[in-house]
């Protein structure tokens, strides 16, 4: 493999104007008309298997039929009700493994109801309305919740909270709230600062304070955390990348997918940030995918995804696998990383090809080798804290242990989001567990009898 002098890095490959086409909308909006002759494909079924497929459990048949009737208000409540993010799980979560794999017309039609678009399209509708605010405050409580983690799950908790009448502060490490729906997911997926606007709407219930730039870093702040709140929920995501472990893993040009995505949704000008002209990313699901493909919508000429698996091991979904080929990436299979080569930068990467044998992942001895000017790793994270083991939270496959109702071992703490163990690392899953938390929380500091959480009688 010839190795360049110098890496083909540099911004600009691409002009604004191609720049606006590229990062658009993913998913162009059903018109009025649109949405209303998809409506009308649901058949509104009882016991709808779509309502068990979706983990916050929304009642999809009602809010699709309200979609037809030209009720969008009355659709988004019962989207919203469900789901306080349900805006941006309509736009992020994978719906074709969820809701619409499950959706009676695949038998029938070969084609699921568009359940994530009539989503998207009854809570926009809500948002950009003259009322967008559903949901009222119940009567002050008196009691305080400390929520550390501003993302999906802490948000979702928070403002379950606030319903019913508690007062939450939530801490973020970040400057601005969102978690992964503001600095992890691709561009294109969330234009026109959705993230941000779809957190005014849930402050605007009122009893919500945002403190930023605060870090779960001592056991004394925890400690101070249990002793000044009610309750605490604990939704701060995973702080930590996956090393490769490989020799050259160190060299410039080598940087965690993970940075590139937060760094490019936090641009006001995608064309100033620098791509390489080869890049090699290195990983299987979502955050490999969004690294890929935006790579390439910025110019990159050669983007390689690589999985040490097969296809049908890769956990991110077959659409968006199907996405990143339609553009342009090229995704190989069964190569497992063994050196990033290249001296001071990365020049390219080697790679030993694997195989199965009895059930076991196996080099078969062959190597194969990628040039490169940019290596994003995109292999997984981890919570990376030593401050819970430290406080006595209990940990499972070093994610903190909960009961179904996101319950620790630690009185008056919960945990939710993708620092609990078990789940999927959805979106909407960890709005559900923070909206199953916060009830188990208004259980216990309200005593209601036999709900999960609440003391023993």
């Amino acid at each position: 493999m010839s190795t360049p002098t110098t890496p083909d890095i540099r911004a600009g490959r691409i002009s604004a104007a191609e720049c606006a086409v590229r990062f658009a909308d993913a998913t162009p909006r059903f018109t009025s008309a649109q949405a209303v002759l998809e409506a009308e494909r649901c058949l509104y079924c009882f016991d709808a298997p779509c309502a068990t497929a979706c983990p916050t459990h929304i009642d999809v048949p009602s809010f699709i039929r309200r979609v037809a009737d030209g009720n969008l208000r009355g659709s988004a409540h019962a989207i919203l009700e469900a789901n306080p993010l349900g805006g941006m799980c309509a736009r992020v979560c994978p719906t074709e493994n969820l809701c619409e794999q499950v959706c009676v017309r695949n038998t029938q039609e070969d084609r699921p109801v568009a359940i994530g678009r009539l989503q998207r399209h009854a809570v926009d509708a809500l948002m950009e309305s003259a009322r967008p605010q559903l949901f009222a405050r119940a009567a002050s409580t008196g009691k305080k919740i400390a929520v550390v983690g501003a993302g999906p799950a802490g948000l979702a908790c928070a403002h379950t909270l606030a319903r019913l009448g508690h007062e939450v502060l939530a801490f973020d490490a970040r400057p601005k709230p969102g978690g992964l729906n503001e600095y992890g997911l691709a561009a294109y997926k969330t234009p026109d600062n959705f993230a941000q606007r779809e957190i005014a709407w849930l402050l605007a219930i009122g009893g919500i304070t945002i403190r930023s730039a605060w870090k779960l870093e001592t056991s004394a702040q925890f400690d101070a955390l249990r002793k000044d709140y009610d309750a605490v929920f604990l939704a701060f995501g995973l702080a930590s990348t996956h090393r490769l472990n490989i020799l050259g893993e160190q060299l410039d040009g080598v940087q965690d997918a993970v940075d590139f995505i937060a760094t490019l949704r936090q641009s006001d000008d995608p064309t100033t940030l620098p791509i390489g002209r080869r890049v090699v990313v290195i990983g299987g699901g979502m955050t490999a995918v969004d690294a890929a493909v935006q790579s390439k919508l910025l110019g990159a000429e050669t983007v390689s995804l690589v999985y040490r698996r097969g296809p049908e091991a890769m956990s991110a979904s077959k659409a968006e696998q199907d996405w990143a080929q339609t553009h342009g990436v090229t995704i190989l299979h069964w190569l497992s990383p063994v050196e990033v080569t290249g001296t001071g930068h990365v020049s390219g990467v080697r790679f030993a090809r694997q195989t199965m044998v009895d059930g076991k992942l196996t080099a078969t001895g062959e190597m194969a080798s990628l040039q490169a000017d940019m290596v994003f790793k995109a292999i997984g994270q981890d919570l990376g804290n030593p401050v819970l083991a430290q406080a006595g939270l209990k940990l499972e496959g070093a994610r903190i242990a909960t009961d179904d109702s996101g319950l620790t071992n630690l009185s008056g703490v919960w945990a939710g989001g993708d620092c609990r163990a078990g789940g999927l690392e959805l979106t909407v899953q960890a709005v559900q567990h923070g909206k199953l938390s916060a009830q188990s929380i208004h259980a216990q500091l309200t005593f209601m009898p036999g709900a999960q959480g609440a003391p023993a009688p």
